[in-house]
């Protein structure tokens, strides 16, 4: 790789210039800068990681009841400062007159419409976060929440009368402080499972609280929900204001709880929809009555319909399978009748909306490599909205018969789209990046099919580098995807980035193996105690597919990939047969045995690997015996080994342990280990690093 790409020009491109845009004194409570993007430039056209983490991210895409404006939030990030700052900005629905309304010092963010001249959202002042309101064009800027505690998101009743916020509340299950005279003693005593989750112990819980709103403040008295049950509602670790919906009649809240703790909640993942009457203060659980037999897996995110008569919610039907097919089901509530109406839909409803006042749904679904819209009714009938090759990430109403809807691809990041669904037509809304994109070389991402080994058609996308010349062989990467059950679709990633990694020169190849949602139940299912069997043929297949081209090198191939596909690297290491040059895996499972009793979901182990190592039944045995581990003294090829020391989902010392059975084998190795980083790569200058390593091993063995 030519080392210029790395200068001290793009860092300060990045960085400081980053920083003079939006970072500020944090003794004003405003600022005056100017927080867009217009005056990066990119010379020479190169897409580095410093401008990949120069883009600004946008989230928490809103429409007022009109739907003739439209808030969001923008994150910017810089390396200099390794910190991130959030704004609110607001437009017409057609994607005219933007305007920047926060300047704050502190991040603003979760923008909701209380009216259609006033926004919601929370910010930080005196180290607290709390809602307050501003009037659309950010004026009148004003607290509405005083209380103790953060306020971690918030959902206003649609009368205006009440606001549900979350707040957390201590654990009692796990306790930080066992000896006042101690002050300084560091341990923590735990005696049950899930004391710990994703990354942090779970010391504290968030819960749902109900406080009155009389227009100008929120109440300090405040009820909540699960008082004194050590449950959690949202739900750890990604759950949000998304768990929640209103009743259009104010009368009732629906949200959404596991109840279980420990032991029983590490095996589980049976949560429930319930509904909260205001008035009375009973509780009743939907998805325990009639039929109570077809929700005993995840069921989350409930949304009324507009005259309150019916209920939706995403569903999974087996308990302690995560990757079951995520259903859309609904509710009659004077019927008190159920019925899964994507039935005829043999994948994933990853979001979805209401219609306008009928009977029938929108959703974004997981089929072959996208996820796209499509529309359902009562009766289970299913039409697209589009054929876009996109990824939509989030649904709202604009104005007429237009859906907001935030888009991506592997070729570019988040933008807000509107999508005529009459037409199913897609108009470009929001121009976040569109100037620093317009300076960098685009790519060819290609749909190819690739004949497995039993015969199948496996849909593998391949990316090519800028300019592509098809005279020319190219050192080519085979990605290997994680979940182990999510989709390789049109995704955009901060870290594992298609185009930048095209952009560097190699040539991107990303199967959609067995054990992946948008290609059938069976197709999902097949991985599940079978994780060193056909899925690990279908990824040989597919590179080894790609090598027959003239324009691949076949001396010049690596292997990537992250959780399972961390995985799956380890064991293709020990099985590739002199294919590849070189390997990375990042955050990946070497021993299966060490990962059943490390991690802290039980309910994924029990069931993907069949159970315990020590049940000796023939699932877990077959299973156990692919452990990558066992194969170790086949390795022979270069790996670098990279972990997060805070992923309690796979322990770092995974890493460690394949570090140093490739060192003892004396097979060249590298470990990069982040010790305040996840399953993920969070911070600027860790991701950058993350980037710089990345691309260093790949050109040292596939372009030396």
């Amino acid at each position: 790789m030519d080392r210029k790409r790395f200068t001290a020009l793009y860092v300060l491109i990045a960085a400081a210039v980053i920083a003079a845009l939006y970072f500020m004194t944090t003794k004003k409570e405003e600022s005056k800068v100017n927080i867009g993007r217009s005056d990066i430039r990119i010379e020479d056209g190169q897409f580095t990681p410093e401008v990949l983490w120069s883009l600004g991210r946008i989230g928490g895409v809103t429409t007022s009841p009109d739907g003739t404006k439209i808030a969001y939030q923008v994150s910017y990030y810089s390396v200099e400062e390794n910190a991130s700052h959030t704004v609110i900005y607001v437009m017409d629905d057609e994607g005219g007159n933007v305007r920047l309304l926060t300047r704050n010092a502190a991040s603003d963010h979760s923008p909701a419409w209380i009216d259609n001249d006033r926004i919601a959202f929370l910010s930080v002042k005196n180290g607290i976060q709390q809602i307050w309101q501003m009037n659309a064009d950010g004026s009148r800027r004003k607290q509405l929440s005083f209380a103790d505690k953060d306020v971690e998101g918030f959902l206003f009743s649609p009368d205006m009368s009440n606001v549900l916020m979350i707040m957390s509340v201590p654990n009692p299950l796990v306790k930080d402080r066992q000896y006042e005279d101690l002050p300084k003693a560091s341990g923590m005593i735990a005696d049950d499972l899930m004391f710990r989750h994703w990354d942090t112990w779970v010391t504290s819980l968030p819960h749902p609280f109900i406080a009155a709103f009389d227009g100008k403040k929120v109440s300090d008295k405040t009820m909540d929900l699960l008082e004194g049950e050590p449950f959690e509602s949202p739900m750890l670790p990604f759950g949000g204001i998304e768990q929640f919906a209103w009743s259009p009649d104010s009368r009732t809240l629906a949200y959404t709880c596991r109840k279980k703790a420990g032991l029983e909640y590490a095996k589980s993942t049976d949560s429930d929809i319930f509904l909260y009457d205001i008035q009375s203060g009973q509780t009743r659980n939907i998805c325990k009555e009639a039929d109570d037999d077809k929700n005993m897996g995840y069921d989350t995110n409930p949304k009324f319909s507009d005259d309150g008569r019916y209920i939706a919610w995403q569903s999974m039907e087996r308990d302690g399978y995560e990757s079951d097919i995520n259903r859309l089901y609904v509710m009659d509530l004077q019927e008190n009748r159920k019925w899964w109406v994507t039935k005829n839909f043999d994948s994933n409803v990853d979001d979805y909306i209401w219609a306008k006042g009928k009977n029938y749904l929108y959703f974004i679904g997981s089929w072959q490599g996208c996820m796209s819209l499509y529309n359902v009714d009562f009766e289970g009938n299913i039409l697209p909205v589009n054929n876009d090759a996109c990824d939509y990430n989030s649904l709202a109403w604009g104005s007429g018969n237009r859906l907001v809807v935030t888009r991506q691809s592997m070729r570019f990041a988040t933008e807000i789209y509107s999508v005529d669904i009459r037409r199913g037509l897609a108009q470009k809304l929001s121009h976040e990046n569109d100037r620093i994109f317009s300076q960098l070389p685009n790519i060819k991402v290609e749909a190819r099919a690739v004949k497995t080994t039993d015969g199948k058609d496996m849909l593998t996308w391949v990316a090519f580098p800028p300019n592509f010349d098809e005279t020319k062989k190219y050192p080519t990467i085979l990605f290997c995807e994680g979940g182990p059950q999510s989709m390789v679709s049109q995704f955009w990633s901060y870290r594992w980035n298609f185009r930048i990694m095209a952009a560097q020169g190699y040539i991107v190849v990303a199967p959609n193996r067995r054990g992946l949602p948008g290609f059938g139940k069976k197709w999902l299912e097949q991985i599940s105690g079978d994780y060193g069997g056909q899925c690990m043929q279908d990824l040989l297949s597919a590179i080894d597919d790609i090598s027959n081209e003239p324009y691949v090198d076949k001396d010049r191939l690596g292997c990537v990939g992250a959780s399972f596909g961390g995985y799956s690297v380890y064991w293709l290491a020990g099985h590739h047969e002199g294919r590849f040059k070189c390997f990375i895996a990042h955050d990946g499972i070497f021993n299966l045995e060490q990962q059943f009793v490390e991690t802290e979901e039980m309910w994924f182990p029990q069931w993907d690997l069949g159970g315990p190592y020590w049940d000796k039944n023939s699932v877990t045995k077959s299973t156990y015996a692919t452990s990558p581990h066992l194969f170790a003294d086949k390795w022979d090829t270069p790996i670098l080994c990279i972990h997060g020391e805070k992923d309690y989902r796979i322990l770092y010392s995974q890493a460690v342990s394949a570090f140093q059975a490739a060192r003892l084998r004396g097979v060249p190795a590298e470990l990069l280990l982040f010790p305040d980083e996840n399953h993920w790569v969070l911070k600027p200058q860790n991701g950058i690093m993350w980037q710089r390593t990345y691309f260093n091993w790949l050109d040292r063995w596939l372009k030396q």
